[in-house]
């Protein structure tokens, strides 16, 4: 019998959960085109504004100019350029970590890292709110796979009792549904008291948090015998793409030896690390952009509170708006782009059922009054849902 590949997409559109994509027509900005209709947007993961940023696309310019545009085959065979070595040294002395090792996506990172470490007769234990790739990369790398209640130091330790082999604690940093943070300490000491390790993938704690925008490890003052795997993904407080692997000397190793997503693929092109150079030295540098951030967050949350909208405990750029229905989500979506803002409604199965919302994502390229204009639309908007709350 064929694939009946149209009852499954007529199901999904049935449930209010088809997905589309919508068309990009100007530069990442808090002022976008998309599908043609010029639009205020707060759905980009570009937390500190670098995406556009004149230097950045000055450094790619130049760096094309000199090293051409592909990397042209794998780091191990003749694919690891100078600007890659650069970007790796600089990484790794950001995050105060011996070494660090580019890959081409944070998807990549993840996979790589988690299937390098352990395999069959080894564990893996997982916040159950991870993102996709680290929940795809427990359940590729044969280790006995379990998932603890999120953030639940407690769930975390009545699991590792049952653990075997190597065993490997995995959490985002920042839940990039949620803007939570991970509760670090308490799961480090839980991972380190019973001879595990603990990875963490803060893709989108790096740039936002910490003093020098060293993410959710420089926020709770946090160091390698803590966390032993760290991960970054370089396309959102960083503002190009690819992402890394920061650890000690042996784990950079380990993986240059074993992870197969960075063995088997052609590098990054060398221009994208001389622009991620820029962007890092930017993010070090212009402490400024964190400080507007963190205003604009908390001008934000004190404008939904007032308007009666129901928050997550985020004190991060990602504050979700929960609606509940997927339909409605959807609904106040449309509403609010046809009043020139532009929020994502975020449906199952990316969360979990009855608790669909719109993301917002904040930046420091957005301005003060462009967040008041998004509240003012909520304001609006939100009424026109009905009487139904979460």
């Amino acid at each position: 019998m064929p694939f009946d590949l149209s009852a499954r997409l007529a199901e999904r559109r049935a449930a209010d959960l088809y997905r589309q994509r919508p068309l990009l027509q100007s530069p990442q900005g808090p002022r976008v085109v998309v599908d043609g209709q010029p639009l205020l947007a707060f759905c980009s993961n570009d937390y500190l504004g670098l995406a556009n940023h004149p230097d950045v696309i000055k450094a790619w310019r130049e760096g094309a100019e000199r090293w051409g545009i592909g990397g042209g085959a794998s780091h191990l065979v003749v694919g690891h350029s100078s600007p890659h070595h650069a970007l790796e040294e600089a990484l790794a002395e950001f995050t105060g970590r011996p070494r660090a090792l580019l890959f081409s996506t944070g998807y990549m990172a993840n996979l790589g890292a988690v299937t390098a470490l352990v395999g069959q007769g080894d564990s893996v234990l997982q916040d159950r709110l991870n993102h996709a790739s680290l929940l795809d990369a427990g359940l590729l790398s044969g280790a006995r796979f379990s998932r603890y209640l999120h953030n639940d130091a407690a769930s975390l330790e009545t699991r590792l009792a049952k653990a075997v082999g190597n065993t490997l604690v995995v959490t985002d940093g920042v839940f990039s549904m949620d803007g939570d943070l991970a509760e670090l300490p308490q799961l480090a000491a839980v991972a380190r008291a019973k001879g595990a390790w603990l990875l963490v993938d803060d893709a989108h704690g790096f740039g936002a948090l910490g003093a020098t925008g060293g993410g959710i490890v420089e926020h709770f003052g946090l160091g390698m015998d803590d966390v032993q795997v760290l991960v970054g993904t370089l396309g959102k407080g960083f503002g190009t793409a690819g992402a890394f692997v920061a650890g000690s000397e042996e784990l950079i190793e380990t993986l240059v030896q074993f992870a197969r997503p960075y063995i088997y693929t052609t590098s990054q092109p060398p221009a994208l690390a001389c622009a991620t150079l820029r962007s890092l030295q930017l993010l070090r540098s212009e402490h400024w952009r964190r400080e507007h951030l963190a205003s604009l967050i908390a001008q934000f949350r004190h404008g939904a509170a007032q308007l009666g909208l129901t928050l997550m405990d985020s004190f991060t750029p990602i504050q979700p708006i929960l609606v509940g229905d997927a339909g409605r989500a959807l609904h106040l979506s449309q509403l609010l782009r046809e009043r020139g803002v532009l929020v994502t409604a975020i449906r199952p199965p990316t969360v979990p059922a009855g608790s669909a919302r719109l993301r917002v994502t904040l930046s420091a390229a957005h301005s003060s009054a462009q967040v008041q204009q998004l509240l003012d639309a909520l304001a609006e908007c939100y009424p026109l849902l009905g009487a139904e709350h979460v």
